[in-house]
């Protein structure tokens, strides 16, 4: 969940300073830049729980301490709401705390996919040694295999208890779960006119579906296989009344650019909450429209500023957010090598204008019930998902997706120290797409076999200190005592 905006008070006057709000986004091919998230849950080592903020019965170490002790180690500027610290800052990243404990990771804006992945191994290294010290793991998944919502810690964030009693008011389907259980990994980025903005968000909500196939690693709920390839898909479908995990039909309307979102973003998608005195209240479901006006029933005679706008933006979640920039939101999250690849698929399909064009080419004709067909069954069935008919399947898109994102990798020819151009990133997930088999296929076979139904191996299978990568063969099994 995007932290809130302090970026403007001025009072919003008319919808135009909004759509040009928009317009200042617009960035040139060779200033666009790279950023991307990823959400981690810790858990201990020794028993597994999930870990809270603080106040452990038994007096073990929390949440709070491993930020603390990364602040300490690793020179992170701590951040407090009140006087408890939710959020670390270092050279123009951060780690934020996402309601059920999830550590995000927020990188800085890169200009090429190898500085995302050196940035990403840096961070989870940290991470990965102070937790550890304090006997905490984090997990390589995407959805929280063994604690429903209401089991899961709450972080102490006036935000986040106001999303708690707003999907527990509205009992919502999956209530606290798409937001207490989830962990995604995010890539954001530019666009350079309001055609080319158009344009990508098409091809990146079209192509979103099988992007989240190529990555499900969520086959797990309450301790036992969920029946879904990526769980955390499945829940944050159409999650908190529409507002969330959605395909964004109006994008593909007629004439869409700015100005339609604009009026949809105000008039069409209620405002969630506002932040009064730095408190996130809720809206009561009032329009943002209203809000401009002074009509708010929340706070009557007030009226909206541009911060006020970005935190209504920052609660409208399709699986492609449009802000300032475009955020690719319907990963899950996965081993490093998954979150390095994450933003290399998607700058070879984006950043490049033959790509580009040519994904364009192969979505344009796809119409509402084909995207969302495409993102109610690749959270079941993942790369196996029949399309057009069974004319083909998002195994047989996945390989055209990452054969037009590798040439564009190629004609960007940005090497790193080793001669390597971006499209080495890209290694695990040919090799998912040719096997057929994704981290959750793999996962589940595990857990069948080897594993024999006991799931506390995930543990240690998915812990990022022991490297869990499908470029590296599996250890072979010791037979077991007769």
């Amino acid at each position: 969940m995007s932290k809130p905006s302090h970026s403007g008070s001025k009072v919003v006057e008319s919808k135009a300073e909004l759509v040009e709000w928009f317009r200042q986004g617009c960035t040139p091919a060779d200033k666009l830049l790279i950023g991307i998230e990823h959400e981690k849950p810790p858990f201990y080592l020794d028993n597994h729980e999930p870990v809270p903020y603080q106040d452990v019965p038994d007096g073990r170490p929390a949440i709070k301490e491993v930020l603390e002790k990364l602040a300490d180690d690793c020179e992170w500027k701590p951040v407090y709401e009140q006087e408890n610290v939710v959020e670390l800052q270092k050279d123009n990243m951060s780690w934020t705390l996402e309601p059920g404990g999830q550590m995000e990771t927020g990188g800085a804006p890169l200009k090429n996919v190898h500085q995302n992945a050196k940035e990403t191994d840096k961070a989870l290294q940290e991470a990965i040694e102070e937790a550890e010290e304090l006997g905490i793991g984090l997990l390589a998944l995407g959805y929280h295999p063994t604690c429903s919502g209401a089991q899961m810690p709450s972080m102490p964030r006036s935000r986040h208890s106001t999303f708690r009693e707003y999907v527990e008011k509205k009992k919502f389907a999956h209530s606290l779960e798409g937001i207490y259980c989830t962990s995604t990994v995010q890539v954001n980025l530019g666009y350079e006119s309001e055609e080319d903005m158009v344009k990508k968000l098409r091809v990146a909500l079209s192509l979103q579906p099988v992007i989240a196939a190529l990555f499900a690693n969520a086959p797990f709920s309450e301790g036992q296989p969920s029946g879904y390839q990526s769980y955390r898909s499945h829940v944050i479908h159409n999650y908190m009344g529409g507002r969330y995990g959605f395909m964004l039909p109006v994008a593909f309307e007629q004439g869409f650019g700015f100005e339609k979102f604009v009026d949809y973003a105000m008039n069409e998608m209620p405002l969630l909450g506002i932040y009064k005195d730095n408190v996130f209240i809720d809206a009561k479901g009032g329009k943002f429209s209203d809000f401009m006006e002074g009509k708010l029933e929340v706070c009557p005679g007030q009226k909206a500023t541009m911060a006020d706008w970005e935190n209504h933006l920052n609660t409208i979640w399709p699986e492609v957010r449009l802000r300032l920039f475009l955020e690719m939101r319907g990963a899950d999250n996965g081993p490093a090598e998954m979150i390095k690849a994450l933003p290399a698929i998607w700058v070879g399909l984006l950043y490049d204008k033959k790509s580009l064009d040519a994904a364009y080419e192969m979505v344009r004709n796809w119409s509402n019930e084909d995207r969302e067909y495409l993102r109610t069954t690749t959270p079941l069935k993942g790369l196996q998902t029949p399309f057009m008919n069974g004319a083909t399947s998002v195994q047989e898109l996945a390989k055209n997706c990452l054969a037009l994102a590798e040439a564009g990798l190629k004609r960007r020819a940005i090497l790193d120290e080793n001669g390597n151009d971006e499209s080495i990133y890209l290694k695990p997930l040919h090799e998912i797409a040719q096997s057929g088999k994704n981290w959750a296929q793999r996962l589940l076979d595990s857990y069948n076999n080897e594993w024999h139904g006991d799931i506390s191996h995930l543990f240690n299978e998915m812990n990022y200190k022991n490297g869990p990568s499908v470029l590296k063969p599996k250890k072979a099994q010791k037979p077991e005592s007769p």
